[in-house]
């Protein structure tokens, strides 16, 4: 069986703000994080109770069939955020599109100091204790190695904030921190598009939902967001990936939109995607394994030929459009500065959330389509 998600409104298409962003200096910023890197974590429970289903739903029907899809001259005509036929074909062929100055400088820059506060709430020692040396505990999952995990940590953070420590953020004598926490965080993740106001807002603007009505998403939900700190010196590698190989459908639909937030170079680990790669489809999944309360993978992936992938150097405020089995990755940040980036995958809700992926919400947390009420609203309408 398939989880399915709950009914949405019709979607609008109607910009916010501006697209015109500026590059931002990157002095005493902080850290990094993606999918393929050994992370280490901490949870945060969302603040307030208001967690509660802005709908409900038979389990198991279609859903979303409901809402007709944008028609492509509404969405691509004039509409900020919506993209030209031309892109449209573009990201069809190659797999992923470079969308420059789609953040606005008022986004970017509410964004990096959402994350600041986030951060500087976040207190690491809540973890500390179950280390012999009195360090912090460490839950380490690791998708460079492709080990697979049993951790009940990283499982759950599809229902909460959670902050991934850089691997070598820690002492291996101590177990404590070599530096100040914002330098040694990888991402925090991973339903920053539902739990902060301002990652939410940029999540479910009117130019994202114009962008994926263009193309064709009938239903777009968001399942799925990190912000990626990439460490000076210490961010490490993301291995080569499909995003399709953790957030799984039926039929596959998932589509991330990864946004800079600082300027993104070879030397502090910008991404590199591989051309046309999404047309070979998915080669290894992610799955929860029956009863044993873990996850582990299933299938392979090829040596790809790393000569084949295209560095994607991109100022802020630039979004890279990744279909789900496009194949990408990035190199470790070898440089003093920073690679802040935020980035959310969605999934068509016509379409089925398989049970077997990692990322399950709890009954009382679905996933919400854009446009749909946020978690306080719903609160406090009941």
């Amino acid at each position: 069986m398939s989880t399915a998600f709950p009914p949405t409104l019709q979607l609008s298409a109607h910009a916010l703000v501006s697209c015109h962003t500026p590059r931002r200096p990157r002095s005493g910023r902080l850290p990094h994080s993606a999918p393929q890197h050994p992370h280490l974590y901490c949870v945060v429970e969302p603040s307030g109770s208001g967690l509660v289903p802005s709908s409900s739903h038979p389990p198991g029907s279609t859903m979303g069939a409901d809402v007709p899809p944008p028609k492509p001259s509404e969405a691509s005509a004039g509409t900020p955020g919506a993209l030209s036929p031309a892109q449209v074909a573009q990201f069809r062929s190659e797999g992923f599109l470079v969308l420059e100055a789609f953040a606005g400088h008022e986004e970017v820059a509410a964004m990096l100091a959402s994350a600041d506060v986030l951060v500087d709430a976040f207190d690491p020692s809540t973890l500390a204790g179950n280390d012999v040396s009195g360090g912090l505990t460490r839950h380490v999952f690791s998708t460079t190695d492709q080990k697979k995990t049993s951790d009940a940590y990283f499982r759950d953070s599809g229902n909460h904030v959670s902050f991934f420590f850089e691997e070598q953020a820690f002492d291996d004598a101590t177990g404590k921190l070599r530096q100040a926490k914002h330098l040694s965080l990888n991402k925090m993740g991973h339903a920053l598009h539902d739990l902060d106001p301002t990652f939410r807002a940029f999540s479910r603007s009117d130019k994202v939902c114009a962008l994926l009505g263009s193309l064709d998403m009938h239903v777009p939900v968001p399942v799925q967001s990190m912000y990626i700190f990439k460490q000076p010196s210490i961010g490490g590698e993301v291995v080569p990936h499909q995003d399709s190989t953790f957030l799984y459908s039926h039929p596959m639909t998932c589509t991330g939109l990864w946004v800079a937030l600082e300027d993104c170079t070879k030397e502090n680990g910008c991404l590199w995607a591989m051309p046309q790669s999404h047309l070979g489809g998915v080669h290894k999944r992610m799955v929860v394994e029956p009863g044993a309360g873990g996850v582990a993978f299933e299938g392979a992936y090829p040596e790809w030929d790393l000569s084949k992938f295209v560095p994607l150097e991109v100022a802020a405020g630039t979004m890279v459009l990744l279909h789900g089995e496009n194949v990408h990755y990035s190199a470790p940040n070898t440089s003093d500065v920073s690679r802040h980036a935020y980035s959310v995958h969605f999934v068509d809700g016509d379409a089925k959330w398989d049970e077997r992926n990692w990322l399950q919400r709890r009954d009382d947390f679905p996933f919400q389509p854009l446009a749909g009420p946020a978690p306080a609203a719903a609160a406090a309408a009941r």
